[in-house]
């Protein structure tokens, strides 16, 4: 059986520049059917913008709550899972090292830039039914789980790169806006 649960209806991306984008997102209380009705049309939209991850503010609800389905690295292989009220654990001082990798956001469709992140992550919470989850990666999961925590934090990842890396993510965004149109990527469904 999956973690993540079917059913959900694609909705439309919010995109950066968006308050509930950039404001820390409410904590989840209230483990019902709202919740994982929200969960699984938050699954529905991760699939059909072709992510690895995705924010409940990133379909504009305020509330702390991340999917995602993150590939391994070994072939057909992912981790995927719901976590309510992220907390990020990353390694101390002296164990951390940063990977700089592509990084790009479904908010800012079409548009990747080089981010440093640390190669290593750990999250705990709770699941769409209010059981205790916690997920360890290294890599692309790692980068996902800080990605995905910052933006119920109100952080984007362009506010970790540099000014001039920030102004190339806006302009390859620019450069394919007509493939990514306002209502994206529920009107492909």
């Amino acid at each position: 059986m999956s973690v993540l649960p079917d059913g959900g209806q694609a909705r439309p991306i919010t995109r950066w520049g968006e308050a509930v984008m950039h404001r820390p997102c409410r904590p989840v209380t209230t483990y019902d059917d709202a919740l994982v009705s929200l969960v699984a049309d938050m699954v529905a939209t991760m699939r059909a913008a072709d992510g690895v991850g995705l924010a409940a503010n990133q379909i504009g609800h305020d509330v702390a709550v991340f999917v995602f389905d993150c590939p391994t690295g070994q072939p057909g292989e992912s981790v995927a899972g719901v976590v309510c009220n992220p907390v990020l654990t990353i390694p101390g001082d002296g164990d951390r090292n940063l990977d700089v990798g592509d990084e790009g956001c479904l908010s800012l469709p079409g548009a990747v830039v080089e981010c440093a992140r640390l190669d290593h992550a750990q999250v705990n919470g709770f699941d769409h039914h209010g059981q205790a989850v916690m997920y360890v990666g290294d890599g692309l999961l790692a980068r996902c789980l800080q990605h995905e925590t910052d933006h119920l934090s109100g952080i984007v990842f362009g506010d970790k790169v540099p000014t001039k890396q920030r102004k190339r993510l806006f302009e390859e965004a620019a450069e394919v806006a007509d493939d990514y149109p306002i209502g994206w990527p529920a009107q492909a469904s």
